[in-house]
């Protein structure tokens, strides 16, 4: 489904829903989505288990019309499970994991960099930092992420390998449980991805994060 121009007259939402994988499901979806008016700009498979999926929908909600319509809306749909809804106020392309491997490709001396300021619209995430692991040390972040010092990176855990974890309440003070995935890249740096809240990191997510990390020269 091609993406669309966002209106400027509703609320976006991502949505990530576990429903059957079934011929019409998705359809079903879309039509109960439609009864309270939500206008669906993108979709995008996150993952297949054996008898079900995992999608993302980034969805326009007229002002006005309650979230909590847009669960009921949803979950009215037999086997459909909301896993997560959240205010998604930018722009979401589907193409984004290519966006960004040819932007890193066309500056490859700034790769690490590229995929770290990216990332939280790449794979949706509340920040992102880009962590010599060595040294124990931070090299940059995005806006939203946290001062680490050496003690603040040692909490992160383990840097050398693809991988996610959730970080408990007053992992740092004031911070709450904290969804992170890192991932290597070939020299001693690694990137760290956070979300505040969910949804957890998917395997299929974690291996897209693995390759453009590996990419990454």
């Amino acid at each position: 489904m091609p993406v669309t121009e966002l209106g400027h007259t509703g609320v976006v939402f991502l949505l990530r829903l576990a429903l059957p994988d079934r011929p019409g499901s998705l359809g079903a979806v879309a039509t109960a989505m439609g009864t309270v008016g939500a206008d669906i700009n993108a979709v995008e498979i996150v993952e297949k288990y054996e008898g079900y999926a995992v999608d993302d929908f980034m969805v326009e909600l007229p002002s006005g019309v309650p979230a909590d319509s847009l669960v009921t809306a949803c979950t009215s749909v037999p086997g459909v499970e909301m896993l997560w809804l959240s205010h998604y106020p930018e722009r979401w392309g589907l193409q984004a994991d290519v966006d960004v491997l040819n932007h890193m490709t066309e500056n490859p001396g700034r790769a690490e960099e590229i995929l770290t300021l990216e990332s939280p619209q790449v794979f949706r995430v509340t920040w992102a930092a880009l962590i010599d692991r060595d040294a124990r040390q931070l090299k940059m972040k995005t806006d939203l992420a946290p001062d680490l010092d050496e003690a603040g990176v040692a909490v992160l855990g383990p840097l050398h390998e693809v991988r996610s974890d959730e970080l408990p309440h007053e992992w740092l003070p004031g911070w709450t449980d904290t969804l992170i995935a890192v991932a290597p890249f070939r020299g001693s740096t690694s990137i760290v991805l956070a979300r505040r809240g969910g949804p957890e990191f998917l395997p299929s997510e974690l291996a897209r994060l693995g390759h453009l990390a590996a990419l990454a020269t």
